[in-house]
Formats: C-alpha cells, sequence, structure tokens
C-alpha cells in the first residue's frame, strides 16, 4: 500500500537553511506538518516556519537543538562524557518536542551535520578529526564508540532513532528514519578523509537499523553528490562559477 504524506508529522534537523530548508518546504507542499530543527540560525528557521504557514498551511514549528558535535581544531571537548551526554539529551528533546508540538512523529528526517574546512590536512590532522588519537571512549550495549566519529553520523542518528522508535511502532502505519548521507559514504574522496569514514559510518548504522528494527518501521539514506548550498557554494567557487555558465 503507497505511504501516503498528506497529514504526516515530520521533524527534520538542520532545517533552517539549505537542503534541510527545502526538504521542509517539499514536505509541507505534500501536506505534512513539519519541525524545523535549527543550532543557530533562528531567525532562518523563523522565516522557513512562516512560509511554510503561509505558503501551504499546514502546522510548522521550530525546535533549537545541537545535534551534533562542533568540529574544533583541538577537538578534546568532544570526547568528554559530558558533551556526550549533551548530544544525546538534545536530540531526545527535539523528539519529544515535536510529538508535543505537532500531536506526533511519523517521519524523521536527520539532515544536521557539523563540519569543519582543512586546507590540505595531514594525516594526523585527519586521525585528529575522527577522534582516533584520544584515548578517551564511551560505551553502550554491544559496541564500543571512540572519538567525534560516533559523536557524529553513528550517535546522533542513533539517539535520534531510539527516542522516535516507540512512536513509529505505536502508529498504526509505522514511521519512516530517513538519513542524509553522500557518495562520499560510498568510496575514497582524497582530502574528506574524516568526512568519508563518517559517512560510511552512517550508511551502515542505516543497514543494520534497517535489518533489526522492522517490520513497521522503514530505514533508508540519501546519498547525494555535491550540493551548492551556502555552505558548499563558499568552499567552491569554482565549481558554483562552471555551475552558473551552464
Amino acid at each position: 500500500m503507497p505511504y501516503k504524506l498528506s497529514g504526516r508529522n515530520v521533524l527534520i534537523t538542520g532545517a533552517s537553511r539549505g537542503l534541510g530548508a527545502l526538504l521542509a518546504e517539499k514536505f509541507a507542499k505534500e501536506g505534512c506538518n513539519v519541525a524545523i530543527n535549527f543550532n543557530t540560525s533562528e531567525q532562518r528557521a523563523q522565516q522557513v516556519a512562516e512560509k511554510i504557514r503561509s505558503t501551504y498551511n499546514c502546522q510548522a514549528i521550530i525546535i533549537k537543538g545541537v545535534l551534533a558535535p562542533s568540529a574544533s581544531a583541538s577537538g578534546l571537548q568532544l570526547t568528554r562524557p559530558l558533551q556526550d551526554q549533551g548530544v544525546l539529551a538534545e536530540c531526545e528533546d527535539t523528539v519529544q518536542k515535536t510529538i508535543d508540538g505537532l500531536g506526533g512523529l511519523d517521519i524523521l528526517v536527520s539532515n544536521a551535520v557539523r563540519l569543519r574546512s582543512q586546507a590540505r590536512p595531514t594525516l594526523a590532522e585527519r586521525s585528529q578529526y575522527l577522534g582516533l588519537d584520544q584515548n578517551v571512549h564511551i560505551r553502550q550495549p554491544g559496541c564500543l564508540v571512540r572519538g567525534r566519529l560516533g559523536q557524529g553520523s553513528f550517535k546522533g542518528n542513533l539517539h535520534l532513532f531510539r527516542k522516535a522508535l516507540p512512536t513509529f511502532n505505536a502508529n498504526p502505519e509505522g514511521g519512516v528514519f530517513l538519513l542524509t548521507s553522500s557518495i562520499a559514504g560510498l568510496g575514497p574522496q582524497g582530502s574528506a578523509m574524516a568526512y568519508s569514514v563518517s559517512k560510511a559510518a552512517g550508511l551502515q548504522l542505516m543497514k543494520c537499523l534497517a535489518a533489526t528494527q522492522g517490520p513497521k518501521v522503514r530505514i533508508n539514506a540519501i546519498c547525494p553528490g555535491l550540493l551548492l548550498t551556502d555552505w558548499a557554494s563558499a568552499r567552491e567557487p569554482t565549481i558554483h562559477t562552471e555551475q552558473n555558465k551552464n
């Protein structure tokens, strides 16, 4: 049976701009109510919500939440237990506020990511970005997750999904969990080693969840190539120029 979108309640993380904002509008166009998660861009999140309400006559709420740790130069604070607990709490809070604000949750799109741009990073710098040079680790039942690799594409997604799962299972037609991934997770991507490895981890998590958490939850990932969002456009001026020419 087709899964109709009209009337569904959707949470999109990282939805104040770029791909997340576009997804919010696309879901609203199909008749969905939308929760827009943001980190720092509250004004832009409000603008997205107001556009959805006025244009598509759907509910739209905004929810502040830091669902992935920042990518600092040293990376030391990212592996502290308190930082990990902060991400867990914000993920759970964001899902609960969506359920309370929209009256339920049918679709969760995990789109938020925190990136740091480096020019020709060394292997040591790439390893540090992944947290592989840190001794601090966090244990969960059945697994050991280290450093900011686990904090980002792995742990944030897992926290969100775990909080949403009881609601998905209680829904008559279940729920949908979608990850925004990248072709970088499907093959080597030059200087973006940390990004590629973290995306590959997220894709493997998606496959494992899909194999074990059915039958009422649809779990999948979207793997686009380069998207000229605000962040990418600022760092890829040559590609942006060629795109405009074409």
